[in-house]
């Protein structure tokens, strides 16, 4: 089978590789002319563990094809993902001027039946409006049908995810196109993984409902930790407990700086749009929403506190990205904190593992170490942003020694607070 893939950036670049990988003839098509020619080369635009090597192995098989040609690629293929950026608009919704325009594109070119899958996560009707959209467009009647199959992708993990996923949506009302789908996926059968088949609009909610349910786990265990301060126990405690129950589950219930990234911000916000479009409320997505926003804010006095004033203070802080294992800086927490910190007089000196190059494009105002220890060498004050593997491991003692005074804001409660209480460190985490 033939498919195209069109969006190059994060979930289509993962689609198409792990689809080669199964077998499938990929071409993944992007309007980036400098971006394609960087990936026919095998050179990744986007970090994610594995996914170079995958890449540059389906590109020596001959499967996988990178192009700007997006006529090639929709006239060749069965299946065509729309895998492009749908970012937030003013008022919170999903921007579909990227979908729509990649769908005006496929219908220019459609030549013989095809099936349009949405990747892309979009609000709920997209798909219909879609079929209108491509009918409106096309040059000649051609039969399609449109599919939506969202993805559910972890950075760092987003090739384990596809090759293993928990459950793989399929939403439309065509059962030649689901067969199609069905077919796609065939080497998913082997490892028993469930699909859901079900309508449009179902398939295009689960991905917002999902993204909003996983957000609300982790907002709310920031207000538990919150309150764990006040009255004096261990937010970890309390979340070991309740996460022992089956009908909650353990993860998603580490508190933080907040959820950042390129999911569960905008999706939170686009599905408290549609809430409202529909007149609907998502009074509890809301409250999520707001409680993420002052998570942020409520890490900068936290740091203050332990500084007595943050004017003219050195500031350490170890990593940058949203998560660990991404470059992602796209909502990352950091970037509003780090700013905060900075318009309050301080000067930043940040390290992060392989983020560095994009988070000098949303804050170069700041200093970049080259590794932990310079980024630490005469801080006030030490910030664990990030949890990074490398940096639950650290030689605390010499960090003691090169900093000029010995205090952590440990913002991923990543140590012991005892332990380096007893070496000598001012500490403080999160709901702890």
């Amino acid at each position: 089978m033939h498919i195209a893939v069109i969006g190059s950036g994060y979930v289509g670049l993962v689609t198409g590789a792990c689809f080669s990988e199964f077998g499938v003839d990929v071409t993944c098509v992007d309007v980036a002319a400098e971006k394609i020619a960087q990936l026919a080369l095998g050179k990744t635009t986007i970090y994610e563990p594995g996914l170079e090597q995958l890449v540059k192995k389906n590109l020596q098989a001959g499967r996988l094809r990178f192009t700007t040609d997006a006529q090639s690629a929709i006239e060749q293929s069965l299946v065509i993902f729309l895998a492009v950026g749908t970012p937030p608009a003013a008022d919170g919704s999903a921007d579909l001027s990227y979908v729509e325009e990649a769908a005006r594109k496929i219908a220019e070119h459609m030549d013989s039946y095809k099936v349009v899958a949405t990747k892309s996560t979009v609000p709920v009707g997209t798909g219909k409006h879609l079929i209108s959209l491509i009918r409106k467009h096309q040059p000649r009647p051609v039969e399609f049908s449109v599919v939506s199959n969202p993805e559910f992708l972890r950075e760092g993990a987003a090739i384990s995810d596809f090759m293993r996923p928990d459950r793989v949506v399929i939403g439309g009302s065509d059962q030649d196109a689901i067969a199609i789908m069905r077919d796609l996926y065939r080497p998913l059968y082997l490892i028993e993984t469930p699909f859901v088949i079900t309508s449009l609009e179902g398939a295009e909610l689960i991905k917002y409902a999902a993204n909003a349910f996983l957000a609300t786990k982790i907002s709310f265990v920031n207000e538990i930790a919150n309150l764990c301060e006040k009255v004096g126990c261990d937010v970890h405690e309390v979340a070991r407990a309740i996460g022992m129950d089956r009908r909650i589950g353990g993860k998603f219930l580490h508190p933080g700086p907040g959820f950042g990234g390129s999911c569960f911000p905008k999706d939170t916000l686009a599905l408290s749009a549609i809430g409202r479009q529909y007149s609907s409320p998502t009074r509890i997505v809301d409250a999520v929403i707001e409680v993420n926003y002052q998570q942020r804010l409520a890490m900068i006095p936290k740091i203050e506190s332990l500084v007595g004033g943050l004017e003219g203070k050195r500031i350490a802080v170890l990593g940058l990205a949203f998560k660990p294992e991404t470059d992602d800086m796209r909502d990352a927490p950091s970037v509003e904190i780090v700013r905060g910190l900075v318009a309050r007089g301080a000067r930043v000196s940040a390290y992060d593992p392989v983020a560095v190059g994009e988070a000098r494009k949303v804050l170069p105002e700041i200093e970049y170490a080259e590794d932990e220890y310079e980024a630490a060498t005469g801080a006030d004050v030490l910030v664990f942003m990030t949890e990074w593997n490398q940096f639950r491991a650290l030689d605390m003692e010499r960090i003691r020694e090169l900093m000029k005074v010995p205090r952590i804001a440990d913002l991923r409660n990543i140590y012991e607070p005892a332990d380096l209480r007893e070496m000598g460190f001012q500490y403080v985490g999160v709901g702890r």
